[in-house]
């Protein structure tokens, strides 16, 4: 069967039906002929149980351990119980201390923001864990950058290749053409090294010293 027809049968996107084939959780079949996939019934059932085991949260490293028998299903419930168990917990201790912030403060101006930060990190060494704002707003920007970096790559591929299009339609010298040529070439470069170290600057300098302040 088709991929549509996976689709509609196990409740999935095309899209993630084709993330977990990249993920080598599933190996569906290929028309000899086109080189089409060729769903089968066992490829559904297959999705159906990895579709589950996501919806349980269990990572796709896991269920490639359980699909390819390095761990067996009982092991991998036992983990993900373990790791549910842990949240838990940690959803309770930030629940304890919305309910102390409810119960004794009033106004955000007058919040003791210090104070339940320390019974955070006390808590903290004691195993429990809270959000790591920094860590968030890190991969936040730094993916943000990435993406205007690849927008504005593509950009200079589509001129460079709309420069080789008008040549071939319509010749200028060559020498033109390579000078033509090395702008956008020249950019995509200089993008490619700002980017890298406007990586290496959130991910390990300005934030960081940022924080100190």
């Amino acid at each position: 069967m088709k991929i549509n027809q996976v689709e509609e049968l196990v409740g999935i996107t095309k899209k993630n039906i084709r993330f977990y084939e990249e993920q080598g959780l599933i190996k569906p079949d290929r028309d000899p002929e086109n080189k089409y996939r060729e769903y089968s019934m066992n490829d559904v059932q297959k999705l159906l149980r990895i579709r589950l085991l996501r919806q349980l949260d269990v990572p796709c490293e896991t269920i490639r351990k359980v699909t390819d028998g390095e761990m067996d299903l009982t092991r991998c419930m036992d983990v993900q119980m373990e790791v549910l168990s842990k949240r838990q917990s940690d959803l309770e201790h930030a629940k304890d201390i919305c309910a102390m912030i409810r119960t004794e403060e009033d106004d955000l101006a007058d919040l003791n923001a210090s104070g339940y930060l320390e019974e955070m990190a006390r808590l903290e060494r004691g195993g429990a864990h809270f959000m790591d704002v920094k860590k968030y707003d890190v991969r936040k920007t730094r993916n943000g950058a990435i993406i205007a970096a690849v927008v504005f790559i593509l950009f200079m591929i589509g001129l460079a290749l709309a420069m080789m299009w008008g040549h071939s339609v319509d010749p200028i010298p060559i020498g033109l053409l390579i000078f033509l040529e090395a702008i956008p070439v020249s950019v995509i470069i200089g993008t490619v090294i700002a980017l890298i170290q406007r990586i290496r600057e959130i991910e390990g300098g300005e934030y960081d010293e940022a924080s100190k302040y």
